[in-house]
């Protein structure tokens, strides 16, 4: 009895043991289980990591925010080409140039030749017993757009062409007040250029068979 009463008193304390001796262990199960969970905050260290995984994904974003610069670089682009386009669409009046050279283009010939039955007349003289005309020729200018016509233009150094007394003349303004050809006898028209000499009226003529002039007749100027 005494025997198996001990026995039983120190079983008690063999259980206390063993439950301590697990308890240990759990505790050093323990340990190593927060071991493996600073490894896993050390994996979590490594989330950084993942995160410069998505910093690549940042990359990508920075690659995004390039287009936009991209864009912005090629609007520049456009803007500066947008100026040079500008002195190109100046440079077409430089056509207007050349249609305002047109302009000056009348359809006058300056290089007229010498009229060949027009003359300009100046004065008479009677010398060498007949009478002659003193006359210059030349042709018809290009009138400006504020005259009233064009100017008839005399070329060379005065010349002498005989005139026959019993010619036909008429004239119009200023020797008479016409502005039509009005006959006139040949000593009023000789009178008429004593007293006006020089004044250069134009006249349209023609040549008897003896190389004087037979026929006179005024060319009307505004």
């Amino acid at each position: 009895m005494n025997m198996t009463s001990r026995t039983s008193r120190r079983r008690p304390g063999a259980v206390r043991a063993a439950v301590l001796g697990a308890c240990l262990a759990g505790a050093l199960v323990l340990t190593g289980c927060n071991g493996d969970g600073g490894t896993t905050g050390s994996g979590g260290g490594t989330s950084p990591t993942k995160a410069d995984g998505s910093g690549g994904k940042g990359k990508g974003t920075g690659a995004a925010s390039k287009k936009p610069g991209a864009k912005a670089s090629s609007g520049s682009g456009s803007a500066a080409k947008s100026p040079g386009a500008a002195p190109a669409a100046s440079k077409s009046p430089a056509p207007t140039a050349s249609s305002a050279g047109g302009a000056d283009d009348d359809g006058c010939d300056h290089k007229m030749p010498i009229s060949p039955d027009e003359i300009a007349v100046y004065r008479y003289t009677p010398e060498g017993g007949f009478l002659s005309l003193i006359v210059k020729h030349g042709n018809w200018g290009c009138g400006s757009p504020d005259s009233d016509g064009a100017p008839f233009e005399t070329v060379g150094k005065e010349t002498f062409i005989p005139m026959d007394q019993a010619a036909d003349v008429t004239v119009t303004n200023p020797i008479v007040e016409s502005t039509e050809n009005q006959p006139i006898g040949v000593q009023e028209f000789l009178d008429w250029l004593e007293a006006h000499p020089n004044s250069g009226l134009v006249f349209k003529y023609h040549l008897g068979a003896d190389g004087a002039i037979d026929r006179l007749d005024e060319v009307f100027t505004p």
